[in-house]
């Protein structure tokens, strides 16, 4: 670089803030990552790469290790209470055409935290068990106040904290949401794995707008997702809950499904893994405000239903790096070309989130249930999901590319 290097400071050590420490080190940027786990949080459940978030860790030179780590997901299967396909969707592994709802590139979000941090930890300065409480900012300099009592003095404050980011509200306006919900909720876990569970994902749809999801990632354990059709204020507060508290409302909400509910539910609280969110986008019409910008889910959140959220994140640090880069001299700059230049993909991705399409499939009655399956069970027998992945012309995000980069390609 032949300017004077930036001190940043990224909020989040997921997988979008470890993406712009791997992207911002190599050019030359000294980066601090705050956490506020006490440790790498390597958990979570399965995630997929898609389109233009493969070609983003292909840029890292880390395809190969993401591969390595692959879940073995052949596709996805429709089931009755009987745990019996009505219809299956496989996976597109052409390589060619749109990804169906299971991707080539199927990996655990804790395998991919950790090749991130493999790639980044000898560069970047990690901080565990500290996170970005606050801060002050001026013309020159961003002052973060970590949640120990500590301060540090940045010229750039990246907050890659996720969909309920804590910094946010620092640069929205007052009284603004960011939120646009399309009333659906999401509890998953993890329960031992038994002989039935395939590498086939099974979902299985209950009267009342709910849905169970199963998987499997590993010979010793079995993914859980239990899925709410819910508008009311109980469902969207509970999140907020102490886990225990969110544990009895899953279990109350799914009691009477059927299937192997009652296997799923006893699992619950011993999992070493649980999670529930509120599925919503975040849409908001600035991302940054001086020297704070949000990257990643905190600017712009898709959704699990949009296949393109850890996808996002990467596409997410990759520009936002990009542009620092390339102009470290005019922040103000780059960080209007970071809008400009990855709005058309967010705006992509996240419209392709349709209520009334996921209001579909998840049915309210055993009618309409029925209905559901008998007409994917009519296109899987005629190939079209295949087919139309196969001979699809892009994949989601549109025909957007990911710009040049100014740090070469597998740069070390």
């Amino acid at each position: 670089m032949t300017t004077q290097p930036l001190r940043i400071l990224v909020a989040g050590g997921g997988v979008a803030g470890q993406a712009l420490a791997f992207w911002l080190t190599r050019g030359g940027h000294p980066v601090t990552v705050a956490e506020r786990f006490p440790a790498l949080r390597a958990s979570g459940a399965q995630v997929d790469l898609r389109g233009q978030g493969i070609e983003a860790i292909r840029r890292m030179g880390l395809l190969e290790a993401v591969r390595g780590k692959l879940v073995d997901e052949a596709g996805v299967a429709f089931i009755d209470a009987h745990g019996r396909a009505k219809a299956t969707i496989m996976a597109n592994t052409s390589g060619h055409g749109r990804q169906t709802l299971t991707s080539e590139y199927e990996i655990m979000r804790g395998d991919l935290v950790r090749i991130l941090h493999d790639a980044t930890k000898d560069y970047a300065e990690y901080l565990f068990d500290r996170s970005v409480d606050g801060f002050e900012q001026d013309e020159h300099r961003v002052v973060a106040h970590f949640s120990d009592g500590s301060t540090g003095e940045f010229d750039l404050l990246i907050a890659a904290d996720g969909q309920g980011s804590r910094l946010r509200p620092a640069i929205l306006p007052d009284g603004v949401d960011p939120y646009w919900r399309v009333g659906i909720h999401m509890a998953y876990w993890f329960v031992p794995r038994i002989a039935s569970d395939s590498n086939i994902r099974d979902t299985y749809m209950v009267p009342g707008g709910r849905q169970i999801m199963r998987r499997s990632h590993n010979p010793a354990e079995t993914q859980v997702y239990f899925v709410l059709r819910e508008e009311t204020a109980e469902a969207s507060a509970i999140h907020r809950q102490p886990v225990e508290a969110q544990q009895r409302f899953w279990a109350d909400r799914f009691r009477d499904a059927g299937w192997q509910t009652e296997r799923f539910i006893d699992g619950m609280t011993t999992s070493p893994f649980f999670y529930s969110q509120e599925i919503v986008q975040v849409r908001i019409d600035s991302w940054s405000r001086g020297r704070v910008v949000l990257a990643g889910d905190a600017a712009h959140c898709a959704s699990p239903y949009s296949g393109m959220g850890i996808s996002g994140g990467l596409v997410s640090a990759y520009v936002l790096a990009g542009e620092i880069n390339r102009r470290p001299s005019d922040l103000t700059t780059a960080l209007a070309d970071y809008e400009t230049t990855l709005r058309p993909f967010v705006d992509q991705i996240q419209g392709e989130v349709n209520p009334r399409l996921l209001r579909l499939g998840m049915p309210t009655s055993q009618a309409a249930i029925d209905a559901f399956q008998a007409a994917t069970a009519l296109a899987s027998f005629l190939h079209i999901p295949d087919l139309t992945a196969r001979f699809a012309k892009e994949d989601r995000g549109g025909g957007w590319q990911l710009p040049a980069n100014p740090v070469p390609i597998h740069a070390a």
